[in-house]
């Protein structure tokens, strides 16, 4: 199993929005590298729900349940989507702060590529951030 981070500005498509619509497809990727770490997606890995731009923080977990397939919002076959569902809130959000400032975290991508939208996570890494949001 692998772990990544899937960014979302919080007034386009909150965590709470996320749970309601129970499951979506992670759309309108236009970045090589994150659609890359789309394509490498597979049933059952975990992602952290970072919200962005605004708050700045991880609040949730989800699960891809469905692989990639052409991103129903554009015609040009290079883009992909994954189906992705919610699996729960944290306890509490985890800001960048916060990781920005655990020495142990300094490798992750969030912190070293902070443009990029779908980030790779090493389990050591999502175990730390889900420690963080139990303390």
């Amino acid at each position: 199993m692998n772990h990544w981070l899937i960014k979302s500005e919080p007034h386009k498509y909150p965590w709470e929005q996320f749970v309601k619509d129970k499951k979506t497809h992670w759309d309108g990727v236009r970045n090589y590298a994150a659609r890359n770490n789309l394509r490498d997606m597979k049933v059952g890995d975990l992602l952290m729900f970072y919200h962005s731009n605004e708050g700045k923080e991880v609040v949730g977990i989800a699960e891809v349940i469905g692989e990639s397939y052409q991103d129903p919002t554009t015609d040009d076959s290079n883009w992909v989507v994954v189906d992705v569902k919610p699996v729960k809130k944290l306890k509490r959000p985890v800001t960048l702060s916060e990781m920005k400032a655990d020495k142990r975290l300094d490798k992750m991508e969030l912190i070293r590529i902070s443009r990029l939208s779908v980030s790779k996570l090493t389990k050591d890494e999502f175990d730390i951030i889900l420690s963080l949001s139990e303390s």
